[in-house]
């Protein structure tokens, strides 16, 4: 039989080798939460900075159409303007054939003049958001009608709501982007555009028949890059597909909330 003294000496180091491994456990168990939490706040750093980063490039893009807009319709739009007075002043022209080729030039410049301002609309921030999301949309369809660069047909399904300003700017960029490849690149002879308002979100969907094309060839090109980057920064679905040959097709769906 072991004596009382040996039995407490062996009850005080099992007493002492559990706390140790006790305290070897919840070291291990705080460094792990600890490098955890440090490794989130790292990754969270991480996606501020690019977050951040797109923000001010997005907004360096919007002052620079802004700027575009302006020098579009004062300076452009005044340089054609005067055109136009002077081609008034040579009107009386003693030949018949004279007068007839300064017409259709002023006919030429009135024009270019009603299109350098629709597009100074659309480049200027301020104009989207006083316009909305629709009315914008339209003012972008309309004039590629009115240029015969492609048909186009609008669809509105649900009742519409306003979105937060900053969002609805960068769902028409997006919108605006996709418009500007078709009218570049797609070679197509029609443009479909669906909105639907639906309980949850806003559902857009945008398609052409033109050429298509290869997406996995095209997904780092900055075109489509800056789609996706808006549509992340509003927390937005994107999906763009297309097969060469078959047109092109992009989806937006975007979670309210909207402002009250």
């Amino acid at each position: 039989m072991l004596k009382k003294e040996e039995v407490l000496l062996i009850i005080y180091f099992i007493a002492i080798i559990f706390f140790l491994v006790v305290f070897v456990v919840i070291f291990f168990i705080a460094f792990q939460r600890r490098k955890n939490r440090f490794l989130i706040e790292r990754l969270e750093a991480q996606q501020k900075f690019k977050e951040e980063l797109a923000n001010s490039q997005l907004e360096i893009q919007e002052q620079t159409f802004k700027n575009i807009a302006w020098e579009l319709h004062d300076n452009v739009g005044q340089l054609l303007s005067v055109a136009n007075l002077q081609l008034n002043m040579l009107m009386n022209a003693p030949s018949e054939k004279t007068r007839d080729q300064i017409k259709e030039t002023k006919e030429v410049i009135v024009a270019t003049v009603e299109e350098v301002r629709s597009l100074s609309k659309t480049l200027n921030t301020e104009v989207v958001l006083n316009n909305g999301l629709i009315k914008s949309i339209k003012v972008e369809l309309e004039r590629f009608n009115r240029l015969n660069f492609l048909q186009t047909e609008l669809k509105i399904e649900g009742h519409e709501l306003t979105l937060k300003s900053e969002d609805e700017i960068f769902i028409f960029r997006i919108v605006q982007e996709f418009f500007s490849n078709v009218i570049k690149h797609a070679r197509a002879n029609k443009l479909f555009v669906h909105l639907y308002y639906k309980k949850d979100n806003l559902e857009i969907t945008i398609s052409d028949d033109g050429v298509g094309f290869d997406t996995e060839q095209k997904k780092f090109s900055s075109g489509l890059q800056n789609m996706k980057s808006r549509a992340e920064l509003i927390g937005a679905q994107f999906e763009l597909n297309s097969k060469i040959g078959e047109g092109t097709t992009l989806l937006i769906i975007y979670s309210y909330p909207f402002d009250e």
